[in-house]
């Protein structure tokens, strides 16, 4: 991949960095078969992102408890949040992969690209510092920072909050399988209830597949009360 590229990823994300190798750490696949890549910048960036985001609401929504605020923040560094930026600025197409990741469908994969966003935000974190890193966030997340009129609710949150109400205790989300390959698995979960039947669903990580199941059983309980 030649410099041009980077450069104008660079003019998308907004941040010119000192330190190029720290661009194409970011932006390396274990597979590309070189001597570093993105792992630890995705732990790192993980956590800029979070402090970013949760200084964001702090000083945006002075009216909001901690619930409230908790939930925003949950769906705002969540890795479909962070998959969904990826996509909207075709980042796949920056990454270094090995031929046959690329041919598995590497630049599209959910995980990676949110790895990515992540190691992306840490890079420029350690290039200039959290301002710089701030800038990016904002920057990518735009509307989805302000377009959130009610907090979401996580389905997890929302079963558990539905069968407490009804006196059924706490879910249990139970893995029972887990298929393809490495780079592409697919997790098979089972939530249960008391004195419901357990429902299974899949996702591309176990935490996927359990928000799925939550979301799949609190249908067909909201169905079952309405009768």
């Amino acid at each position: 991949m030649s410099p041009e590229p980077l450069a104008r990823l660079e003019e998308v994300i907004g941040h010119r960095f000192e330190n190029q190798a720290l661009l194409e750490k970011a932006l390396t696949h274990s597979s590309a078969g070189r001597p570093v890549n993105y792992q630890r910048l995705e732990f790192l960036g993980d956590r800029v992102l979070g402090i970013i985001v949760a200084e964001f609401l702090f000083r945006n929504f002075p009216r909001e408890n901690e619930g409230d605020m908790a939930r925003r923040f949950s769906a705002l560094v969540d890795r479909s949040m962070c998959a969904r930026v990826a996509s909207a600025i075709e980042l796949g197409g920056y990454v270094f992969l090995s031929d046959g990741e690329k041919a598995a469908g590497g630049a599209q994969n959910e995980n990676i690209m949110a790895d990515v966003v992540e190691a992306l935000i840490a890079a420029a974190y350690l290039d200039s510092g959290l301002p710089a890193a701030e800038k990016i966030v904002l920057r990518l997340w735009g509307d989805n920072l302000y377009e959130m009129v009610r907090p979401p609710v996580d389905p997890k949150t929302e079963l558990q909050e539905w069968t407490q109400a009804r006196g059924l205790g706490l879910p249990s989300y139970e893995l029972v399988g887990r298929t393809g390959p490495d780079h592409a698995p697919v997790f098979d979960v089972c939530v249960h209830v008391e004195d419901h039947a357990p429902v299974l669903a899949q996702g591309t990580s176990r935490r996927a597949a359990e928000k799925n199941a939550a979301a799949l059983l609190l249908r067909q309980l909201k169905k079952v009360e309405m009768r």
